[in-house]
């Protein structure tokens, strides 16, 4: 708004100015008005496009977060099913193995089978 390069020392005034104050005519007052607006709105439009930009990446950090999430999920169901399908075969493994064992020894007392 106001020039950096300015100097402590004031200009030397002229004795008409220093006796009357500033006075803008309405055409300037206008000008200056109308300056200021077109600033505003320029920095209203900026502002506006950044608001507009960050929304935009909200939505798609959103959509990226749904997406990881439904990706956790599934993977997670798929390791419980896994698993339980692991679980499943080693029950299965063990009681192949206990009554293998338990006909197994029968054969070696002498052929007498033993009921499970």
């Amino acid at each position: 708004m106001f020039p950096h390069n300015r100097s402590s020392v004031p200009p030397p005034a002229t004795p008409a100015a220093s006796s009357q104050p500033l006075k803008f005519t309405f055409p300037e007052t206008l000008d200056r008005i109308k300056e200021e607006f077109q600033f505003l709105q320029a920095q209203y439009h900026s502002l506006k496009m950044e608001c507009e930009k960050l929304a935009s990446e909200k939505t798609e950090m959103q959509r990226h977060y749904v997406m990881y999430y439904e990706m956790s999920y599934g993977l997670n169901l798929e390791m419980h099913k896994q698993f339980c399908f692991f679980i499943a075969k080693e029950t299965c493994f063990v009681h192949r193995g206990i009554d293998f064992m338990v006909t197994g020894w029968a054969c070696f007392d002498g052929g007498d089978r033993v009921s499970v």
